[in-house]
């Protein structure tokens, strides 16, 4: 075991397995019949402008699909083994990715959370230089449970959190603390996009988790309404 782990940590079979993932998802989207709601989403994203792609941790893998030729997208990937074989495939989806560890709300309260920290200035510069970002809302290591971070994130960039579902009829969900769902090939997709949601600069706490709570809600909304329409009973606030 010890000597697979050292190897996986190689800067080569990382980028090999990187490169695997690309070609796998890049599989996965030229082989699912995706459906889309709203039916004509550019008029939506055009709307909504460089703004904060939420989603569900283990939901993530494939909302890269949500992309169109002249998006500019980011995220947040953090500095570790498996986040360099992330970045591998996500850069090849032309998904600019920044090293850092994510915004929450410990990062926005406590000045030694300089990890977090850097990355909540990191994803602000880009929505700020037209990027949309792309932000798993979870608590981490707490599956659909919103964090404060994300409305953090909103109020200092002033752009709008925009709920996605990015789904497949045929997956597998692993037993992760974040339920991840690995859609597979040859099946229906869906991808269903919800109500922007508009964080003003100057909030209330009490009003943060009003917004938390609301964001959690939609998130839950749109990934219900996504594996419906590719008949599926799965459910995000519960195993399926």
């Amino acid at each position: 075991m010890g000597l697979i782990k050292t190897i996986g940590r190689t800067p080569f079979v990382q980028k090999g397995l990187g490169l695997a993932a690309y070609g796998y998802l890049n599989l996965v989207r030229r082989t699912n019949r995706f459906v889309a709601v709203p039916a004509e989403p550019d008029a939506l994203l055009d709307a909504t402008g460089p703004c904060i792609a939420a989603m569900w941790h283990g939901q993530h893998m494939m909302i890269s699909f949500m992309k169109r030729p002249h998006d500019r997208i980011s995220t947040i990937i953090s500095k570790s083994p498996d986040g360099n074989i992330n970045t591998y495939a996500l850069e090849r989806m032309g998904v600019r990715v920044m090293r850092a560890s994510g915004a929450r709300g410990r990062a926005v309260r406590d000045a030694k959370a300089k990890g977090g920290a850097e990355g909540l200035r990191a994803m602000v510069r880009a929505l700020k230089n037209g990027e949309t970002v792309c932000f798993s809302a979870d608590v981490p290591k707490v599956s659909r449970i919103c964090d404060a971070g994300i409305i953090m994130l909103a109020r200092f960039s002033g752009r709008p959190i925009l709920p996605v579902a990015v789904v497949t009829s045929r997956h597998i969900r692993f037993k992760s603390w974040d339920r991840a769902c690995l859609g597979l090939p040859f099946g229906r997709g869906a991808m269903v996009f919800g109500e922007p949601i508009v964080v003003p600069r100057e909030v209330e706490p009490e009003l943060v988790d009003s917004l938390r709570a609301r964001v959690q809600t939609e998130l839950n909304r749109v990934h219900d309404h996504a594996y419906t329409l590719v008949g599926r009973a799965d459910r995000v606030g519960n195993p399926a």
